[in-house]
């Protein structure tokens, strides 16, 4: 794959495109220093969320111990995470080091329904890296819980459509009618102390001239939790708008007629 170093680490750099990793760049595939060669600590725990959905690493990197044969003879390998087998929930994932990075630890633990990745870059030690993560850990799991937010979206999103139409113009229906599109993740990690301030806002286009098609998006709903935007989801056509044929308005003009002479015909009552 790649049929050389560097056409390897262009693949590298491409996929860090692809997963939105912008202060990402590889130089080196083994990960040694060299100019231009870095990435963060944000967007190790996204690669490493990234990766962990390959069933073959995951197993791997939670392998605490294995042997293998070569040349004949048994060869016994232990996993350099110290974390792993010693704090509870941890299934991978990395250790590193190199004269540039110092010691780092990329870590992935899982307890109950929440899955956390840590990450610590550039210890002195070993044991400033074991340290760092079990603190950061400990805090993410004290400090976050999981919410399903989809109720909350749901009942902001129909309360908005009791408020708010769509006037459709030259369309042969009046208002458009509407629903939300798909929404990636509704449970979500939010820091105790900020489930509380979860707010909801809709902002959507108010007239639109026919035809529309099923699934135009005309809105968008979003979610934040204390200023911040976690959510993101449009807002949807919910079925195809045809322009008004020539019939349609001949109907028209004669409901309005027969509206205009039954007012007329109640004012002289």
């Amino acid at each position: 794959m790649g049929n050389s170093v560097d056409n390897f680490v262009n693949i590298m750099n491409e996929k860090a495109k692809q997963l939105g990793l912008n202060n990402t760049h590889f130089v080196t595939v083994n990960g040694l220093d060299a100019e231009e060669h870095y990435t963060t600590a944000f967007e190790l725990a996204k690669l490493t969320d990234y990766a962990l959905k390959n069933d073959k690493l995951k197993n791997i990197v939670g392998t605490k111990n294995y042997t293998v044969t070569i040349n004949g003879y048994p060869k016994a390998i232990d996993n350099t995470n110290e974390l792993l087998g010693y704090l509870d929930g941890v299934y991978g994932v990395k250790t590193g080091f190199t004269n540039g990075a110092n010691r780092c630890l990329v870590t992935s633990i899982k307890r109950g329904n929440m899955d956390v990745i840590s990450v610590v870059l550039g210890a002195d030690t070993k044991k400033d890296r074991t340290k760092d993560s079990i603190e950061i850990i400990e805090y993410a799991f004290a400090n976050y819980k999981l919410v399903d937010v989809s109720n909350d979206i749901e009942k902001a999103f129909n309360e908005w459509k009791q408020e708010n139409t769509i006037e459709m113009i030259k369309g042969n229906s009046k208002y458009l009618d509407t629903e939300l599109g798909k929404c990636e993740k509704n449970i979500i990690p939010i820091y105790y102390e900020n489930i509380k301030d979860i707010d909801i806002k809709i902002e959507s286009i108010k007239t639109l001239e026919a035809p529309i098609t099923k699934g135009k998006k005309v809105g968008e709903l979003k979610l934040e939790i204390n200023n911040e935007q976690r959510i993101n989801i449009d807002i949807l056509a919910s079925k195809n708008i045809n322009k008004k044929d020539e019939k349609a308005y001949f109907f028209e003009m004669l409901s309005n007629i027969s509206q205009y002479f039954e007012k007329a015909i109640m004012r002289n009552i």
